[in-house]
């Protein structure tokens, strides 16, 4: 009895914890069949919602192969905010499809008790009784009985205890092993909640973000469409003026790299910087990017970039552009600890990286981040393989909604502004950021 009540305490805990803010459960108004009936509920309706959002990724694609306009950029934020609101409604129903599978697994665990309490009582009655005969040797029962088919059936008696002894042991053993399955599939389950939970939260988050962004947006063009090219002029010509500094400086960074501190080109080494489940949504782009992996621009345009895939040495884009709906969470590649954060846009007419991110890691890379709408983390945290940096946006230097997903050697990158260096004048001279030497640029390709 004590450890059925430890199970079902422990049940009972997993339920009060994980399913806070969740409608309560109560297992005295639904039974085992009504549950197994919820739950091909939820599933259908689970089903039900990614085909909703991959109808919503399907009109997103055909927005991005459309001239940019003012119209397309709040209809792409509409489109995805519902997308959003789409992905919380899935979290929700697999967050109640856990719930109920937790229900069952009570149900299971309760009847597997009664079977061991039940394989107990037998066991403990084979036992008493083969007590109580063992008191009597066979011999002695034989030379007892009246007849030949007494000493016979005395025989068969105490055969068939052994027997029931070793089938009653056998039952109890394979009824405990299969408890102990059912409390680890509970514990998975509540595993499972937990970062369904986290999901959640965040996406509710991102939510927020596209909301504030689009309000922002229609404050600075004032819901004019000539104010939202004139916008995106002023943001080509201040970054060409930008990158005409930014070159200058990475040509005189005295920074030797040593390309023996830096990993063999291998994919793998990083992961993508999104949750698996919205890598997924990126397989619908392949046809309009000609990728599964919703990346605008490549890595680098030399001929060395093209010999030489791993590092960058001359003109071209020094990253790795993905395409993704503002407020998407924007996941550390790997583990390491954030080297700093900033946000250009803090300094008037610098249209640059906008809110970045910068990370480092134990094995000679470091990961930039950026044109984020929102940071989660501080310089000097540690950070897991996973977890969210950001949101993804259009701060800084971006026509559109993408993160600008940077690998550095992280001998060669430092944090400075190009005024410190080479008292540039231009906006963006006082703007905090990140800047290497050309050979430290990687490809990020190389590595994912």
């Amino acid at each position: 009895m004590m450890q059925r009540v430890l199970v079902l305490s422990f049940l009972f805990l997993t339920l009060l914890v994980v399913g806070r803010d969740i409608t309560p459960l109560v297992y005295a108004q639904a039974t085992p069949e009504q549950i197994k009936s919820q739950m091909a509920e939820r599933s259908n309706q689970i089903k039900d919602l990614e085909a909703e959002i991959a109808s919503f990724q399907k009109q997103l694609n055909t927005l991005a192969g459309q001239k940019q306009t003012l119209q397309s950029a709040i209809k792409t934020l509409d489109i995805s905010r519902s997308q959003l609101q789409a992905q919380i409604n899935l979290t929700e129903k697999k967050i109640s499809a856990a719930n109920l599978k937790l229900e069952q697994l009570g149900f299971e665990i309760m009847d597997k008790e009664e079977v061991i309490e039940l394989d107990r009582k037998t066991l403990a009655k084979s036992i008493r009784t083969m007590s109580t005969a063992g008191d009597v040797s066979l011999i002695e029962q034989l030379f007892a009985a009246d007849t030949l088919s007494e000493a016979w059936e005395a025989a068969d008696q105490m055969s068939a205890l052994n027997q029931a002894l070793r089938t009653n042991m056998s039952v109890l053993a394979e009824a405990k092993d299969d408890l102990k399955d059912q409390e680890q599939e509970v514990n998975a389950t509540q595993q499972e909640l937990i970062g369904l939970r986290t999901t959640l939260t965040t996406e509710k988050k991102g939510l927020d973000i596209n909301r504030q962004e689009q309000q922002k947006l229609l404050a600075q063009t004032q819901s004019k469409e000539s104010e939202y090219q004139a916008l995106i002029a002023l943001k080509q010509q201040q970054r060409k003026q930008f990158e005409a500094e930014l070159s200058a400086l990475e040509d005189s960074l005295n920074v030797a790299v040593d390309s023996s501190r830096i990993p063999s080109a291998g994919s793998g080494i990083l992961r993508w910087p999104f949750s698996d489940a919205f890598m997924q949504t990126c397989k619908g782009k392949a046809g309009a990017l000609g990728n599964s992996f919703c990346i605008t621009q490549y890595f680098g345009t030399t001929a060395f970039s093209t010999q030489n895939p791993q590092v960058y040495n001359g003109g071209g884009h020094n990253a790795v552009d993905f395409g993704v709906p503002i407020g998407t969470p924007v996941q550390a590649a790997l583990a390491g600890t954030v080297l700093d954060t900033g946000n250009t846009d803090a300094i008037p007419g610098c249209y640059s990286f906008g809110k970045w991110v910068v990370v480092k890691h134990a094995n000679g890379l470091a990961t930039l981040y950026a044109h984020l709408s929102n940071i989660q983390v501080s310089p000097g945290q540690a950070v897991s393989t996973g977890s969210v940096v950001g949101y993804s946006g259009m701060t800084g230097y971006a026509t559109g909604p993408h993160l600008h997903f940077g690998v550095y050697a992280s001998q060669g990158i430092q944090i400075m502004t190009l005024a410190a260096y080479r008292g540039a004048t231009t906006p963006c001279a006082n703007a905090k950021k990140p800047v290497a030497p050309k050979e430290a640029y990687l490809n990020p390709m190389s590595y994912l």
